[in-house]
């Protein structure tokens, strides 16, 4: 088995590059950047001699467990998407975590991330899930970081419904394409809690081919730069806002017309 020690390390021209005067003790505390992605490398051992570590790099490899990191409370970045991790384990002592990469595992729900209070960016994208399971979300995690997060990859899922992720008010980039997302009413309401949201992917979902699937979620999300990949022009957001507001007072106006209440009594 493949180990992620400071043996490893060692025997690694890449990162042990011994400074003069220093011994290796002291050289794995100048270490703030560790890559050691696709090496096949299965667990995670001691690195706690690496203090000051700050960003790790593990993608592409055989981890199935997220462990040994409690030392590294600097580290603001993790990559360890394309490995073999069933659960989010063990992060609440990186608090100053900013973005974490884990698509391409096997992570059925989205939890234990309650401590993570400066976390900005969360990749999940392509869980390798059994048959006719979605990736869900522990609500405790999602009000966690309602004030923190930015950027939100959920990409081919099995997600039919966002309602919970509303609490994400903070959003600017959402991507959730190829999924089974169905209702244009449902997308409207979670994405009016969003007003920061600049760009979002939902290409690949059913809702993509409701009518006026573009129109309405231009409408209703005002920050909007690009909408799976096309980018939204001002003057046709303005166009749109403006024939609906119209429709909205002709609507109005016919309602205000109608008598209701009035009876024809036939005698």
């Amino acid at each position: 088995m493949v180990l992620l020690s400071v043996d490893l390390i060692a025997k690694s021209r890449k990162h042990f590059k011994k400074k003069r005067g220093l011994s290796f003790p002291e050289y794995l505390k100048t270490l703030t950047h560790l890559h050691f992605s696709n090496k096949n490398i299965e667990d995670i051992g001691d690195l706690s001699m690496c203090t000051n570590l700050t960003v790790l790099y593990l993608y592409d490899n055989k981890v199935t467990y997220i462990r040994n990191l409690d030392f590294a409370s600097s580290l603001t970045h993790l990559y360890m998407q394309n490995n073999s991790i069933t659960h989010i384990d063990n992060l609440h002592y990186l608090q100053k975590l900013s973005k974490l990469y884990l698509g391409g595992n096997r992570i059925a729900v989205v939890e234990g991330l309650e401590q993570l209070l400066q976390l900005k960016e969360l990749h999940l994208e392509n869980q390798r899930l059994t048959p006719g399971e979605k990736l869900l979300f522990d609500p405790r995690t999602l009000h966690s970081l309602a004030e923190s997060l930015c950027v939100l990859n959920i990409n081919n899922n099995n997600i039919d419904d966002i309602t919970d992720l509303a609490v994400l008010k903070e959003l600017r980039h959402f991507s959730a394409a190829d999924n089974k997302l169905c209702s244009i009413e449902e997308l409207e309401d979670v994405f009016s809690h969003w007003p920061q949201l600049s760009l979002m992917d939902l290409s690949g979902n059913p809702v993509c081919k409701k009518p006026k699937y573009r129109d309405r979620l231009i409408i209703v999300c005002t920050s909007l730069e690009a909408l799976d990949g096309r980018e939204i022009n001002e003057l046709t957001r303005q166009f749109l806002i403006n024939w609906k507001a119209s429709r909205e007072a002709k609507k109005k106006e016919n309602n205000k017309h109608t008598m209701p209440g009035s009876l024809v009594l036939l005698l």
